[in-house]
């Protein structure tokens, strides 16, 4: 695991990935037990698409767990190696900060098509 930043590749350490971690689990949580609430009622299959928004969480929290990589943090030009959760520093340089930025859009763009697909699978399951 890596304890230092780098620019497109690493911008939080060890407390900051189990945060991650965390809201992966939460979401992915929440997207079981609503899919089970849908099937249980008998709720329309349209309702099913909201469990792109937990789907969509739960991928977000795992894969910057996974990458060592916050992408809001990657977004706003931060980052975080210390045992206190939020507390950030500030990336300086102008290259790095892109850098970040386009790995915070790689993350973004693979949640959300992990969304879309878990959505898709759970649309089309039996009721």
């Amino acid at each position: 695991m890596q304890d230092q930043y780098i620019p497109g590749a690493c911008n939080i350490g060890k407390s900051e990935i189990e945060r991650r971690k965390r809201a992966g689990w939460i979401g992915l949580i929440a997207a079981i037990i609503l899919y089970a609430l849908f099937v249980y009622y008998d709720v329309t299959r349209i309702w099913r698409l909201i469990i792109f928004i937990p789907a969509t969480a739960a991928a977000i929290g795992f894969l910057q767990a996974r990458m060592h990589f916050c992408a809001y943090f990657g977004m706003v030009g931060v980052f975080n190696f210390g045992s206190e959760v939020g507390k950030t520093d500030t990336v300086e340089q102008a290259e790095f900060r892109a850098a970040d930025r386009r790995k915070a859009w790689q993350i973004i763009i693979y949640s959300v098509f992990i969304g879309a697909v878990t959505v898709v699978v759970v649309y089309y399951l039996p009721p």
